[in-house]
């Protein structure tokens, strides 16, 4: 059943990866969508397709998710048009690969400000409408790494445990409303994210994934819908998945 068509869903970080999927299988659905990214052209390009392909509205805007006067921008922007019905808190990446006493700060800089902040930004920005309104669903991306450590990636577990710990939180302080928030927390996942986090080195990205088929990025997109398509007495809080050769 289609639960979601018609509804209108925020996605940040929509111009690539799983964002980017997300956009997609939601349009496919039947569902509006304002895709917020740093990267204007390609959202550009994206909502020209999606609308193209599904007959739905897409909105577009330039939005680093680290600014807070962007963030706060944007969603006034967006609320003169209506509440989002969806928000999918997907922006987020990892920056470096090193020994916590050998790693950069500024790369720690980057990531707490991105997969935690930038989450917090944007909720705050959105969540007090969707509380006003009585409804709406929140879906933050997390980790396997918000479950288990690794070696040389002290601050991106700790960030994805921070998104773990705030869905939680959230989820309580959403008592005795309609408004429900999630987390998906995939493992591998073949997209931009290793090229981002060596520095655009593509044939290193592309090692990681050597000797074993890894999650899609449509993959973790289907697993949101499927969420996002609950009936409203339905909260699946936390969903941790993995490729089966992980």
């Amino acid at each position: 059943m289609n639960r979601i068509k018609g509804t209108l869903a925020l996605i940040t970080g929509a111009s690539a990866g799983i964002g980017c999927a997300c956009a997609h299988r939601l349009a496919a659905e039947g569902v509006h969508l304002a895709l917020w990214a740093r990267r204007d052209e390609r959202l550009r390009e994206l909502a020209a397709e999606l609308t193209a392909t599904h007959g739905v509205r897409v909105a577009t805007a330039s939005v680093d998710v680290r600014d807070r006067q962007a963030v706060d921008a944007a969603a006034g922007v967006l609320l003169k048009d209506g509440v989002p019905d969806i928000l999918l808190n997907i922006a987020g990446l990892a920056a470096g690969f090193a020994k916590t006493q050998d790693a950069d700060p500024d790369d720690w800089d980057r990531m707490i400000d991105t997969n935690v902040k930038g989450l917090l930004y944007v909720t705050r920005a959105i969540l007090p409408h969707m509380v006003t309104r009585n409804s709406g669903h929140i879906v933050n991306l997390g980790s396997l790494a918000g479950h288990q450590v690794y070696p040389m990636g002290a601050v991106y577990n700790a960030s994805k445990f921070a998104v773990k710990a705030l869905t939680d939180a959230i989820s309580m302080d959403l008592l005795g409303t309609r408004v429900r928030v999630a987390s998906v927390d995939p493992g591998h996942v073949e997209s931009e994210f290793a090229v981002v986090r060596f520095a655009g080195d593509a044939a290193r990205a592309k090692k990681v994934y050597e000797g074993f088929a890894p999650l899609t990025p449509a993959d973790v997109a289907d697993v949101i819908t499927y969420i996002l398509n609950q009936p409203e007495n339905v909260n699946i809080l936390d969903v941790v998945m993995m490729s089966t050769a992980q």
